[in-house]
């Protein structure tokens, strides 16, 4: 399987493997890479020399194109700098308008992958020329927005012109890639699926709660949000969607009671996420969770992705 969106990012597999923010997920993205998709890193709150040490890992790993992700919440522009300097082949973006980022990318030798929530942030996209752009429905895990990813990808898809377009959301086999691929978009980018594999560090507790969880557990959870980063550039409305927790069930509809609390929770949850936990507090997974069974080689749901697309593409 071949399309617009393996050309523009120099892949064999129309799959791009969503970032983790600050989680490490350099085992991970290069077992995506050496499948054929294209992997990614995360950068949130980790410090540029954390950074550059995962980049020089993934480098060790493949040779393939790989991503590398950033944020509003918040933007560091130490670490963007040195995303620039490391040239990877591409960097993607969410949560808000990248500005004259694209631009500085671009002057880089750098392609652009912007994720969008909705049709309007898709022109905004378009306007500031990027390569590629990920329709993101509310479905998925971590930050999404509030339409459903069946009704977003073809308006983006209408919108984006020559743009290929990945879409996300629900996402987690290859009846979800013909789907896309059905509605006009040129692959995919899978998020919740991928953290269930035995190459991504996170706790194997966090993977058990993905494998035996129903789509229903999977809910955006505004209480949550003091405990984040804050916004440091114009960001887009979103959502976390994690899975159920009882620190979760103890603060639902109190979110003013848990900012009381922030500032001597956020620092934990920040040290806990960085060595590869927070799931007690942020299990970010999307609805794709009730799709998802068992813990799986990413190589293998690469390949099983495509191969499992393949004829319900050719039948649509």
């Amino acid at each position: 399987m071949h399309t617009t969106l393996c050309d523009v990012l120099g892949i064999e597999a129309p799959i791009i493997g969503a970032p983790f923010g600050p989680w490490d997920s350099v085992e991970l993205a290069a077992a995506i890479c050496a499948a054929g998709g294209l992997g990614s890193l995360g950068t949130a709150v980790r410090p540029v020399p954390d950074l550059q040490r995962q980049w020089a890992r993934l480098r060790e790993l493949t040779d393939r194109p790989f991503a590398i992700n950033h944020v509003t919440r918040p933007f560091d522009e130490s670490a963007f700098a040195a995303t620039l300097a490391a040239r990877p082949a591409a960097i993607s973006f969410h949560l808000g308008d990248p500005g004259d980022l694209v631009a500085r990318a671009h002057d880089a030798g750098i392609r652009w992958i912007q994720q969008v929530m909705d049709v309007e942030q898709a022109r905004q996209a378009v306007r500031r020329r990027v390569d590629v752009i990920v329709a993101q429905g509310g479905e998925a895990g971590g930050h999404s927005g509030f339409i459903g990813t069946m009704v977003l990808v073809p308006q983006v898809v209408d919108v984006a012109g020559d743009i290929p377009v990945a879409a996300a959301g629900g996402i987690a086999d290859g009846r979800g890639l013909a789907a896309a691929l059905a509605l006009g978009a040129q692959g995919v980018a899978m998020g919740t699926r991928f953290l269930a594999t035995p190459e991504m560090r996170i706790s194997p507790a966090w993977k058990r709660m993905i494998v035996e969880a129903d789509a229903g557990d999977a809910v955006q959870a505004e209480e949550l949000e003091v405990l984040l980063p804050p916004y440091n550039r114009p960001h887009y409305p979103a959502l976390g969607r994690v899975l159920r927790t009882p620190f979760l069930d103890e603060w639902s509809g109190r979110p003013a009671e848990l900012a009381d609390r922030a500032a001597e929770l956020a620092p934990v949850l920040v040290r806990e996420v960085l060595g590869g936990g927070g799931h007690e507090y942020v299990p970010f997974a999307g609805q794709s969770v009730g799709l998802i069974h068992e813990v799986r080689p990413a190589g293998d749901i690469v390949r099983e992705t495509v191969r499992d697309a393949t004829p319900r593409a050719v039948r649509a």
